[in-house]
């Protein structure tokens, strides 16, 4: 009799706990934000290092041009 019982209220709560939704919209939010970070490494990934070779160069040419180094003819 009992046992009975016991498989009643284990029944009783797992069908609250699926009718329940409560929290799930946040969990849908963060799989979409965690989704979106993702593509945004990968494409951050794709492009970096041409990225990263721009603006040190550009940043490297300033500073030469800056300090007179560079295309000076010194024959």
């Amino acid at each position: 009799m009992r046992t009975s019982a016991c498989y009643r209220e284990a029944e009783r709560l797992l069908k609250r706990l699926v009718r329940d939704e409560t929290g799930s919209t946040a969990i849908e939010y963060t799989v979409i934000a965690a989704l979106i970070g993702v593509v945004v490494l990968a494409g951050l990934g794709a492009v970096g290092d041409s990225l990263t070779d721009n603006i040190y160069g550009a940043i490297t040419e300033a500073i030469t041009e800056a300090t007179g180094g560079g295309d000076e003819d010194t024959s």
